[in-house]
């Protein structure tokens, strides 16, 4: 093996190579890439920092001064963020037209710094995320009776 690549000399490692760095540049071409490339260069340091390392970036609305969280995606991809940093109600505008991902996240963040009222006026509304709205687990206790504690409030006959 050796024998022949030292026959072939260096030239087809080099033009492996190459092609390698052209398939590289290429992807960076992309529609998709470019898109992301100009939504990187719109973010603050920090959101830029919070979209390379978690996938999301928060803005804060001009009019009501309410944060917003939005993620990686094309629609459904916005929610609004409480005063303990929990995601709150979704929000899903999207610009007209086909966009790239990194163009439609530009819009999102430019619509709500800019014009918050008019973009969550044509915005679809959806429910947050249910995980921090459940109720805790009940009490060991009440897990043994096989009665909840709701229902024992519930089912209780009212004094006589």
């Amino acid at each position: 093996m050796k024998r022949n690549l030292a026959r072939l000399g260096r030239w087809p490692l080099r033009s492996l190579s190459i092609g390698k760095l052209y398939e590289a540049s290429k992807d960076e071409k992309t529609i998709l890439a470019r898109a992301l490339r100009l939504l990187r260069s719109w973010l603050s340091p920090e959101q830029r920092a919070d979209f390379d390392r978690k996938g999301y970036f928060d803005v804060v609305g001009c009019d009501t001064g309410k944060r917003y969280r939005i993620r990686r995606g094309t629609s459904a991809n916005v929610n609004e963020i409480d005063e303990y940093g929990r995601l709150g109600t979704g929000r899903c505008f999207v610009p007209l037209g086909g966009l790239a991902q990194g163009d439609v996240m530009l819009a999102q963040k430019i619509a709500l710094e800019t014009d918050e009222n008019r973009a969550l006026s044509i915005a679809n509304s959806f429910p947050g995320p249910l995980g921090w709205r459940l109720p805790r687990r009940r009490p060991a206790d009440a897990r043994s009776s096989g009665v909840s504690i709701g229902l024992q409030i519930l089912d209780a006959d009212p004094p006589a």
